[in-house]
């Protein structure tokens, strides 16, 4: 069997990486010629824990990197995994995978082989039916059902867990019609991840389950976020004991309940926002995902607000961010919340300077020169005013007072929480713990 993929991005790499490193014969297709050479030399665009050892792994085996669009009438799977942008209405922008779907069909017009086309590709309900399908019978000049397959296949990988999510995913989700081109990608996923469960659906409900999945999750988040505001107000109150309790609870579970500065990346506030947008088209007025999304906007604010109360005036002053990326373990900063907090910052005249053990150079292509950039911890702590602690990165959890002690003024905003049990001799605010346990470390 050999089984193409079309985009070469998150997605696209870390399955590719992983399916080749099972030993199936796997073409890799991306129209970025520079892309697909460092691919093709192991090295991955981007940081993801694990892809580049299971990507050399991949290589070594029958695994090829091209950017020959023409290679896909040779595959008998087709996974389509380019990117589906924000436009700036917040609905999603689809002229990347229209370009792949009119080249798809014209390449595989020719072909002898019954193709499966399977798209990864995050869609609003009705994409697939309405638009996807008609570019790929009108560009083949085949019918779908008859001559090659169209199934829906949302993924649901984490950002710093990717390789581990594609090998053991905690669910395979199939959309289509039932004929035997769905028979025989299920027996292709119930070999291949013999654990998960298996859910056949129609199109439109599969690319629903993917918004419903992060629209979900990003509620957890603003949910847990608007309760650290009302701990912070109440002495002695600590959310992370909150969290963790109901977290207990199997009809809630533990996952995404960390209190922070709000949700970011390149899922959820994109996937938010194009739900959003597609609920008002249908008629629907989406209250809680407004909700949702309006406590994510203002819970970066409560940071600003806390900042300028002690401070006062925020022109010219020294404050350093500790992490630019959207979460630890990765070298993302789409949708970051830092990101946002520097333009912020710098909209009132503040002097930034920031570090980050992966997103820097990320870091560096948005901001230029406008912002100060640490070549150490210690470097950008020096002769700070406030240290914001925005990314929960391993390297921050061992800071120490001795770390603190060239700060001009001692002030510490920990998003996290991570430092909150040790003594900094700073003037230390914890996000989402009441004042008098913030005032126990006020050494």
């Amino acid at each position: 069997m050999q089984i193409g993929i079309i985009g070469l991005g998150f997605v696209g790499l870390s399955l590719t990486s992983v399916l080749s490193s099972k030993g199936f014969n796997v073409v890799g297709i991306d129209v970025d010629k520079e892309k697909c050479r460092k691919i093709s030399d192991g090295i991955s665009p981007f940081f993801e824990p694990d892809l580049e050892k299971t990507l050399k792994n991949g290589l070594k085996k029958k695994l090829k990197i091209k950017s020959d669009f023409s290679l896909v009438k040779d595959c008998d799977l087709i996974f389509v995994t380019v990117g589906t942008p924000q436009n700036s209405t917040g609905a999603i922008n689809l002229s990347i995978i229209k370009k792949a779907m009119m080249l798809l069909g014209e390449n595989i017009r020719e072909s002898k082989k019954q193709h499966i086309i399977l798209v990864k590709s995050t869609v609003v309900p009705g994409t697939m039916k309405d638009i996807i399908l008609p570019i790929l019978e009108n560009n083949s000049k085949k019918k779908a059902g008859r001559d090659f397959g169209l199934i829906s296949n949302p993924e649901f990988l984490q950002e710093s867990t990717a390789i581990r999510d594609t090998k053991f995913p905690h669910v395979v989700v199939l959309g289509g019609y039932s004929t035997k081109f769905m028979k025989k990608v299920k027996n292709f996923f119930t070999k291949l991840h013999p654990d998960a469960p298996i859910i056949i659906t129609n199109h439109q409900t599969a690319e629903m389950i993917k918004y419903a999945n992060n629209s979900f999750l990003a509620t957890k988040i603003s949910f847990i976020n608007q309760l650290s505001n009302i701990c912070q107000k109440i002495p002695g109150a600590n959310v992370d004991d909150i969290a963790k309790t109901i977290g207990l609870d199997p009809r809630i579970g533990g996952l995404f309940l960390n209190a922070g500065p709000g949700y970011g990346g390149s899922c959820l506030p994109k996937d938010m926002k194009a739900l959003i947008k597609f609920a008002k088209i249908t008629g629907v007025r989406p209250t809680l995902l407004n909700a949702v999304e309006d406590v994510n906007t203002k819970q970066l604010e409560e940071v600003i607000s806390l900042v300028k109360r002690k401070l006062g005036i925020l022109e010219s002053k020294k404050i350093t961010i500790l992490g630019t990326s959207f979460k630890p373990n990765t070298d993302d900063i789409r949708d970051s919340i830092a990101i946002e907090l520097i333009k912020k910052f710098l909209k009132r005249k503040v002097k930034v300077t920031v570090h980050d053990p992966r997103a820097i150079e990320n870091t560096k292509n948005v901001f230029k020169d406008k912002i100060n950039y640490g070549k150490s911890i210690e470097d950008a702590i020096s002769g700070s005013q406030c240290v914001i602690i925005m990314t929960q990165w391993k390297q921050y959890e061992k800071l120490t007072k001795n770390n603190f002690k060239q700060m001009k003024k001692k002030m510490v905003i920990d998003c996290r929480r991570i430092l909150v049990d040790k003594k900094l001799d700073v003037d230390y605010y914890a996000i989402g713990i009441g004042n008098d346990k913030n005032e126990m470390h006020l050494m």
